[in-house]
C-alpha cells in the first residue's frame, strides 16, 4: 500500500520532470526546514498518567511564515505529518498566499477523551512547541480532530509565555478574533471552484449531477454551497453509508436531519447504499469529501463520473490518478480545491495584525477572487503544457517556492 507522503513525492517529481529542476533543487525543496517531536504527559480524569506524542513539521519559510494545520488522530505519524506539511508549502504557493507549510498531530483518539483531557493534552503539547510557532513563524489551525475551541487553547496557552497575540493561531472562535466564515471557508471554496470549472467547460450546473462523499465541515458546506447555486446532488454519505436519491435531494432537510441526529444515519427520504457504491454512481461531478485513499487502480475502472473535485486531502492515489488523465477525465486536485480554508486563515491572520476585523461578505468576496485566479491560472497553465489540472498546479506552486527560494539566496 503507498504512503501519502509517497504519493506526495511522486506528484512532486511529475511536476519537477516538466519543469527540467536538477535533483540538488528538488532535495532542497522537498527536505523540511524543522521536525519537533515532543513527549505529552497528562494526567487523565481518572488519576491514570497518559503519554501521546506530537509532532510539527515546519517544512519551508522562502515565501513567509509557515502554516498549517494542527491533528488530534490515533494513527498520526511523523511520515503522515511531513507529506501534509509539504502539501501545505505547494497549496499556500499556488493560491499566492505570504506563507510556506507546516503541519501538526497528536497520536491520540479525541473520541475517547474528555473535554478538560482534550485541553490538558493541548496545552502540553503548546508548551513543548511555543518557542518554535508564532505569528511570524509558524502559524497553527484546525485540522482533522481538532475545532475552534482547541484553537483557543492554543492562543491561550501561547499567551502565557508571549503575551496578546492573536495573530499566533487562525481558526478560533470569533469571540476571540477569529473570522464569520472560517468555518465554512474550505467547503464553499470547494463549491466555488465546481462553479468555475463548470463554466470554463460550458456546462450549467441544473444539468449536473453531483455525488459528495462526506458530510463532516467540508462536505456539508459545500453541499449548501452548491444546493444554493442550483446543481443537483443526487447522493451524500457519512461514515454510516451513502443516501441516494437519482431525482436529486432535498438538502436544506438533509442538512438539518444531520443538525438534528449528529449524522445521517437512520435519514429514510434517500435510498441506501454503500459509501463504495456512491464512488461508482452514474453522475456528472463526484466529490470526495472525507478520507484519503478512497479512489485506487482497484475503483478506479468502475468510476463513471467525468469530473472529480479532491476536497480531502489525497483521496485519488496516484495510480488511480494516471488512469483518469489517460480516460480524459478532470480532477481538480486537493492543493487547489480544498485551499478555501488556508485562504480564510489567511485573511484571519491579515485581521490579527492589523487589529481589524472584516464582515462576512467581504470574507466570502475576497474567497472567491482568490480562487478564481488561481484556477485561472492553473486551467491556463494545464492547457499551455498540456498537462493535468494537478501538475499544473504542482507547476505553479513549487515555481512560485523555487523562485522565492533562489531569490532569497538558497545557502
Amino acid at each position: 500500500m503507498m504512503r501519502a507522503i509517497d504519493a506526495t513525492r511522486l506528484y512532486f517529481d511529475r511536476a519537477a520532470d516538466h519543469m527540467d529542476l536538477s535533483a540538488n533543487i528538488r532535495e532542497l525543496l522537498l527536505t523540511a526546514k524543522r521536525e519537533v517531536s515532543v513527549q505529552i504527559a497528562v494526567e487523565l480524569d481518572d488519576g491514570q498518567i497518559s503519554t501521546h506524542i506530537g509532532y510539527r513539521v515546519q517544512h519551508d519559510d522562502a515565501r513567509g511564515p509557515m502554516k498549517g494545520g494542527l491533528r488530534f488522530h490515533p494513527e498520526v505519524d511523523l511520515g503522515e505529518v511531513r507529506s501534509l506539511a509539504q502539501l501545505m508549502t505547494w497549496k499556500t504557493a499556488l493560491v499566492d498566499l505570504p506563507f510556506g507549510g507546516a503541519k501538526g498531530g497528536v497520536a491520540v483518539d479525541p473520541s475517547k477523551l474528555s473535554p478538560r483531557e482534550m485541553e490538558r493534552i493541548t496545552r502540553k503539547f503548546v508548551d513543548g512547541i511555543h518557542d518554535v510557532i508564532g505569528p511570524d513563524v509558524d502559524i497553527p489551525a484546525p485540522d482533522m480532530g481538532t475545532n475552534s475551541e482547541v484553537m483557543a487553547w492554543i492562543q491561550n496557552q501561547y499567551q502565557k509565555y508571549h503575551g496578546f497575540n492573536p495573530g499566533c493561531v487562525t481558526g478560533k472562535p470569533v469571540e476571540l478574533f477569529g473570522i464569520p466564515g472560517r468555518e465554512e471557508a474550505t467547503g464553499r471554496g470547494v463549491g466555488i471552484l465546481a462553479f468555475k470549472m463548470m463554466g470554463r467547460l460550458g456546462r450549467k450546473p441544473q444539468q449536473t449531477r453531483v455525488a459528495l462523499q462526506g458530510f463532516g465541515n467540508v462536505g456539508s458546506h459545500a453541499a449548501k454551497f452548491l444546493h444554493e447555486a442550483e446543481f443537483k446532488i443526487v447522493a451524500v454519505s457519512d461514515v454510516s453509508g451513502g443516501y441516494y436519491r437519482p431525482e436529486g435531494l432535498d438538502i436544506p432537510a438533509v442538512l438539518q436531519y444531520s443538525r438534528e441526529h449528529r449524522g445521517l444515519k437512520g435519514f429514510k427520504q434517500a435510498e441506501r447504499i454503500s459509501n463504495e457504491k456512491l464512488l461508482e454512481l452514474d453522475v456528472e461531478l463526484l466529490i470526495p469529501a472525507a478520507l484519503g485513499g478512497v479512489i485506487t487502480a482497484h475503483n478506479a475502472p468502475r468510476i463513471k463520473a467525468p469530473m472529480i473535485i479532491e476536497a480531502a486531502n489525497q483521496p485519488v492515489w496516484p495510480d488511480a490518478d494516471v488512469l483518469f488523465h489517460e480516460q480524459g477525465k478532470l480532477v481538480l486536485p486537493d492543493i487547489l480545491a480544498n485551499a478555501g480554508g488556508v485562504v480564510v486563515s489567511y485573511f484571519e491572520w491579515v485581521q490579527n495584525r492589523q487589529h481589524y476585523s472584516w464582515g462576512i461578505n467581504r470574507v466570502r468576496q475576497e474567497l472567491d477572487r482568490v480562487l478564481a485566479d488561481s484556477f485561472e491560472r492553473v486551467w491556463s497553465m494545464a492547457q499551455e503544457r498540456n498537462v493535468s489540472l494537478r501538475t499544473a498546479s504542482y507547476m505553479l506552486g513549487i515555481g512560485r517556492v523555487g523562485r522565492a527560494t533562489m531569490l532569497g539566496g538558497a545557502t
